[in-house]
């Protein structure tokens, strides 16, 4: 029996390469020290995994920004708007290269766009999204992985396993852009460079390989799964010695399980986490040629692992085939797990004891190994805790359960439709055609995190604290009348993360100090630990947003985060369904919308940011889930008055097969991210006929770069040819948060601007 670890969390226990990637982009550190740190995160990541007693520990995990976006410059998939900096091959120009395509470039006289970036799967990590053409093709390009690989062997020795994404997903997980092919079609000539790549890295002592297939989880066509078998077929052909172990992740195999143990591989894994049920299935067709690598131990969150749980799985697949063909390991990569939980000195012991980071993990993951072998002494350990977490009256509340139970209809449904509410609101508001807007949060400046810094230690008193915060509320407030935004917001001074700030003031929420994953390239987030029945003691943003209302006579909008989001962005209960925590959370979102209007503010956006995230990855569950992700956001909705104006935000999401689901929320107003895609996504909305009024992204905020009046002003005209011109709204893409001021003051005049020209362009008679 051996133990594995998919992949570890890459940012450093003190998220070392956050900070100096964005010292590196702003030239206060050097190429080679930026280097320097990332050796640095690796070896302590390898030591670790070394010292936890792993059999098999993954190396070529680390990225600087993203490993789909390492593949593409592996495998030379550059796009051509990038040759001009693809020319120059010295090491600073290739890492030009990279983050020229993760975040855009703007200097020396070039303009270019980033990549598209997306969630991958259903997870809140973004990936950057490989772009194919019809006459894509492929070539080794970069020695990076045998780099890391000769670096892993002299800490780790045979122990060391490259990780990479599998052929099939690399294709599947892409775009083609432009039409006339399938990407599944590239499949030959990118098989090719793998069996290369592999065969290298076998030459340079690799005994076992990881590919990451997650797209066994997913929907496939006939084409695609002949892609897999052909791709699997022919590296096997080529490298019969080499030692591989797919990995699938996620969700189940189900109609690919056929699929998946006939390629000849050495091993498959499987995530027993998300589906448990799958087990049975695999074993009843694995053959006696495939080991099996169970994923027990929860990649995704913080609850330590139920042992006797995972034994009764291990158990049924050592009796039917053996313990020597298994592998333990977590459900999926460790990356979405925060990093060492004996960081944490402030968590209530009582519940810290029922708890797991990735560091803790690998114990768990050993453990369960030693288990097996005979020792029940930390079985019964692991028992007791479960026992304690499962009867404690921390977790339960009564009358938030009996809340729940009285939710009817009534509570989910606005009193009029939205033909009605939309003329009370241009009535209340006098919108102009256009309307503009921003999606809520403005730069976070080292002076305003110093200022929450010194209020948490006492160097600040309340009074000081919030003299400082309104100060710098009614300042961006006058800033933004003065370039003519139309609907304003307050900037969110006060808030650290959309989400983890209401957590904060919510019951049965708890908060870490060091619980840092990764969401894009140094963007890191801290969620919230959900550990109980949830529910609002005290209002959590009226004080600050009624504030900004009386600094200005424009509207002033209201910021709020979903319970489909806040779920998906915090470490979720695994003791009771999906379902119930988020009708929970509605409930106290709800009652922070109605204390939002009575005191005034009559637009109110609720960000559904994760929405399509929690997507299941079976199109045959989406039903399910969306029919109660959209019924506890209009839980949220739905108590307040006709005139009153409820908006949501998404992030990056493909709506075609959603689209439906996202009408049904009845948001008055829904803001989307699309200038990235070129307003591609809108032609969901345009085919659907969506009725409601809808503010398409014109502003890249993941990127540096500055985008023109002219840029955004044709985006405008694209989103007209697609939607009504009355129902459309002008704003970035996203919030503003983690953007600098000189580029966002320049960015956001640029789209007033753009606003201000489409509207010559496009008469008032045709808008109202």
């Amino acid at each position: 029996m051996l133990t594995q670890i998919l992949g570890y969390p890459r940012i450093g226990g003190q998220r070392q390469l956050k900070k100096a990637s964005e010292k590196f982009w702003a030239g206060k550190i050097t190429l080679a020290e930026l280097k320097d740190t990332a050796d640095s995160i690796r070896e302590e990541n390898w030591q670790t995994q070394l010292t936890a007693g792993i059999d098999l520990i993954a190396c070529n995990d680390f990225s600087f920004y993203d490993q789909m976006l390492d593949a593409s410059l592996l495998f030379g998939a550059v796009p051509a708007r990038y040759n001009e900096l693809l020319a120059d091959q010295s090491e600073e120009g290739k890492i030009a290269l990279y983050f020229a395509m993760a975040r855009g470039y703007q200097k020396n006289g070039l303009d270019i766009t980033a990549m598209e970036m997306t969630k991958w799967l259903d997870t809140n990590y973004h990936y950057i999204v490989p772009e194919f053409t019809k006459d894509q093709k492929f070539a080794l390009s970069n020695e990076n992985i045998f780099e890391a690989f000769e670096s892993a062997k002299k800490t780790l020795g045979e122990k060391a396993k490259p990780v990479l994404i599998g052929p099939a997903s690399y294709l599947i997980l892409g775009k083609e852009k432009e039409a006339g092919f399938e990407r599944i079609d590239l499949i030959e000539n990118l098989t090719d460079v793998y069996i290369q790549i592999l065969s290298r890295l076998q030459q340079a002592g690799a005994t076992w390989i990881q590919l990451d297939e997650p797209s066994l989880a997913l929907d496939l066509t006939a084409k695609e799964k002949s892609a897999i078998q052909y791709a699997y077929q022919k590296i096997a052909e080529s490298l019969p010695e080499l030692k591989i172990v797919i990995a699938t992740y996620f969700d189940a195999l189900l109609d690919n399980t056929e699929l998946a143990v006939a390629l000849p591989v050495t091993a498959l894994h499987i995530d027993l986490v998300r589906a448990p049920q799958q087990l049975e299935t695999v074993l009843s067709q694995i053959p006696a040629s495939l080991s099996l690598s169970l994923g027990v131990v929860d990649g995704r969150n913080v609850w330590k692992n139920n042992y006797k749980a995972s034994l009764e799985l291990i158990n049924k697949a050592v009796e039917t085939i053996g313990e020597e063909r298994i592998i333990i390991a977590p459900s999926c990569s460790l990356l979405h797990s925060p990093i060492d939980l004996d960081l944490e000195t402030s968590i209530d012991p009582e519940i810290k004891n029922w708890m797991a980071f990735a560091k803790q993990k690998l114990s768990e993951v050993a453990e369960l190994k030693e288990i097996v072998k005979g020792n029940t002494a930390l079985l019964d350990v692991n028992t007791a805790a479960m026992n304690a977490r499962k009867s404690s009256n921390k977790v339960h509340k009564q009358a938030v359960k009996d809340r729940l139970a009285a939710i009817t209809d009534k509570d989910a449904n606005r009193n009029s439709p939205f033909a009605v509410r939309q003329k009370l609101h241009h009535a209340r508001f006098q919108f102009p055609s256009f309307p503009t807007t921003t999606i809520g949060s403005f730069p976070q400046t080292d002076d305003i995190r110093q200022l929450r810094a010194q209020f948490r230690k006492g160097i600040l008193t309340e009074q000081q604290y919030e003299a400082a915060i309104e100060a710098a509320t009614t300042e961006v407030i006058k800033w933004q009348e003065e370039i003519g935004l139309d609907v304003l917001v307050h900037g969110e001074f006060e808030r650290n993360d959309m989400v983890e700030y209401f957590g904060e003031q919510l019951d049965g929420f708890l908060f870490t100090k060091n619980g840092w994953v990764q969401s894009y390239g140094s963007r890191c987030v801290k969620p919230p630990v959900i550990y109980g029945d949830v529910s609002r003691p005290h209002d959590m943003t009226v004080r600050w947003i009624s504030y900004a209302a009386t600094q200005t006579d424009k509207p002033m909008k209201g910021m709020l985060t979903g319970p489909v989001t806040i779920l998906q962005w915090s470490f979720v209960r695994d003791d009771q369904p999906r379902e119930t925590t988020t009708n929970q959370i509605a409930l106290a979102i709800r009652d922070e919308v109605l204390a939002l209007e009575k005191a005034g503010i009559g637009i109110i956006q609720i960000d559904e940011a994760a929405i399509r995230e929690g997507l299941p990855l079976r199109k045959a569950a989406h039903g399910s889930y969306l029919n109660w992700a959209v019924k506890a956001f209009r839980i949220t909705a739905s108590g307040v008055q006709d005139a009153t104006q409820i908006h949501t935000h998404m992030c990056y999401s493909e709506f075609n097969n959603i689209i439906e689901h996202i009408a049904a929320m009845d948001a008055d107003v829904i803001t989307i991210e699309t200038s990235r895609s070129q307003m591609e996504l809108l032609e969901a909305f345009a085919n659907f006929k969506y009725p409601n009024e809808i503010g398409p992204g014109v502003y890249d905020i993941h990127s540096p770069r500055v985008p023109t009046t002219e840029e955004m002003t044709a985006l405008l005209r694209k989103a007209t040819n697609l939607l009504p011109a009355r129902n459309l709204w002008v704003n970035p893409d996203c919030g503003l948060k983690t953007r600098k001021w000189p580029e966002t003051k320049a960015a956001l005049i640029n789209m007033v601007a753009a606003a201000g020209q489409i509207r010559e362009e496009i008469s008032v008679e045709a808008v109202l």
